[in-house]
């Protein structure tokens, strides 16, 4: 059975622990939609995009992931791409509240979408986007949770900002 699955988030910045989840999920599956979310609510750091372009950089090693922005209901996504699969990261217990409710949410626009949770390894399990944003714009060394790639685009984005 081909199964395609839908990876939906902000990636604002792609982090190791998104990275992570995706490796693993590419693994099991055969086709993987990573759908960065354009999210303009939350205010992101990077356009839609520049996210899409960071995450299609990290993750051009694997033949069958694919990257595109998208903006919408996920469960909608999921069929546009004949996808009944969402999968989620769950870093920590305070995730899953949120994700939880949305699942929910999910099922009850469409009952033939399923909400698979999957966590991040215990290495990664801390880290937020939010989090390394702030320690990038104090001038602290992001390289143990984000790529090359992406540290570089951190400072350009924010080397004006930093106190």
């Amino acid at each position: 059975m081909n199964k395609s699955v839908v990876c939906p988030g902000t990636f604002d910045p792609v982090t190791y622990g998104h990275l992570d989840v995706i490796k693993r999920v590419a693994a099991l599956y055969d086709r993987v939609h990573v759908a960065v979310a354009r999210s303009e609510e939350k205010c992101p750091l990077f356009s839609a995009d520049e996210r899409a372009a960071m995450m299609a950089v990290e993750v051009a090693g694997y033949d069958n992931v694919e990257v595109e922005v998208f903006d919408g209901l996920v469960v909608d996504y999921a069929l546009s791409k004949s996808a009944r699969i969402v999968v989620r990261g769950l870093r920590m217990i305070s995730d899953f509240e949120y994700e939880f409710q949305m699942a929910l949410t999910n099922r009850k626009l469409n009952s033939d979408i399923e909400t698979v949770f999957m966590m991040p390894n215990e290495a990664y399990s801390y880290l937020s986007s939010k989090l390394i944003k702030e320690v990038a714009r104090l001038g602290a060394d992001v390289s143990k949770f984000v790529s090359k790639n992406v540290e570089v685009r951190l400072k350009e984005k924010l080397g004006t900002c930093r106190e």
